[in-house]
């Protein structure tokens, strides 16, 4: 089960998140105070917040731990670049570079 998790957390963080606070919420609620920053992390970067959870749930954030949540906090803009950059070449959008 816990290779499926990691399968599903690579592929889909959003979704691993969401079925890891509906699971397991004392994971979610000890890694943070309220409802507000786990929503925001699961719409902006959802694969920082799904590091941030799970690695907070050993004790904390110690050491090379935040090296692990920046990483994935880079992963999370990537792809949002990425995203923007196909939109933009893709034909029939609105500001499609015509080459």
């Amino acid at each position: 089960m816990g290779c499926l998790f990691a399968l599903m957390a690579g592929v889909f963080p959003r979704f691993a998140l969401l079925i890891l606070w509906i699971a397991r919420p004392k994971f979610v609620d000890e890694a943070f105070d309220g409802w507000f920053w786990p929503l925001l992390g699961i719409i902006f970067l959802p694969f920082a917040t799904l590091m941030y959870v799970v690695l907070h749930t050993g004790g904390g954030l110690h050491g090379f731990d935040w090296g692990w949540i920046i990483f994935a906090g880079i992963l999370d803009i990537v792809h949002w670049g990425a995203g923007w950059t196909q939109r933009r070449q893709a034909p029939g959008y609105p500001g499609t570079v015509q080459i």
